[in-house]
C-alpha cells in the first residue's frame, strides 16, 4: 500500500452513500416478508463497490463524483491524511459485505447482520468523522501486526 495523502472528506462522502445503501438493505432485510432475499441485491452491490474500492480506488465512482462534482465546491482541506487507514477500512467493509454475500446461503439473517455492521461503521465515518476501520488499522499497527 502506498502512503499517498488524500482529502479526508472524500472517504466521508463515500461513507455517506454507503450508509444510505446499507441502511436500505438492513431496513428491507428486517421488515419485508422475503426481506433477506429482497435485500440481497443491495449486499451484492455493496460487495462490488467495496471490491472496486480495494482493487482500483482511483477509478471508484464515489471518488470520481467527489473529485469532479463535490471537491471543486469546497475550500481546500485543512490537512491531508494517509490513504492507508481508509484503504484498510474498505477491506474491512468488503469482509462484512462478503459475510452477507456468502452468509445468505448459510443463514439468510447474515444479510441483515452484515448490512447493519456496514451501516454502523459508514454512519460513524460519514456523520461523526470516526472511522472504525481506520482505528482498527492504527491499533494493529501499534501492536506490530501491520508494518
Amino acid at each position: 500500500m502506498s502512503a499517498e495523502l488524500i482529502d479526508p472528506r472524500g472517504p466521508r462522502f463515500g461513507a455517506a452513500i454507503t450508509s444510505a445503501l446499507s441502511l436500505t438493505a438492513f431496513g428491507i432485510a428486517v421488515s419485508a416478508q422475503d426481506g433477506y432475499f429482497t435485500a440481497y441485491p443491495l449486499i451484492v452491490l455493496l460487495a462490488l463497490l467495496f471490491s472496486w474500492s480495494v482493487f482500483s480506488p482511483k477509478t471508484h465512482p464515489y471518488g470520481l463524483i467527489f473529485k469532479k462534482l463535490v471537491r471543486p465546491r469546497l475550500a481546500a482541506p485543512n490537512e491531508l491524511e494517509d490513504s492507508r487507514p481508509p484503504q484498510f477500512a474498505q477491506k474491512v467493509g468488503l469482509g462484512f459485505a462478503l459475510l452477507g454475500l456468502v452468509g445468505y446461503w448459510i443463514a439468510p439473517v447474515l444479510v441483515a447482520v452484515s448490512a447493519g455492521f456496514i451501516f454502523f461503521a459508514a454512519f460513524l465515518n460519514a456523520f461523526f468523522n470516526f472511522c472504525l476501520g481506520c482505528q482498527m488499522y492504527l491499533g494493529l499497527k501499534r501492536f506490530g501486526v501491520i508494518r
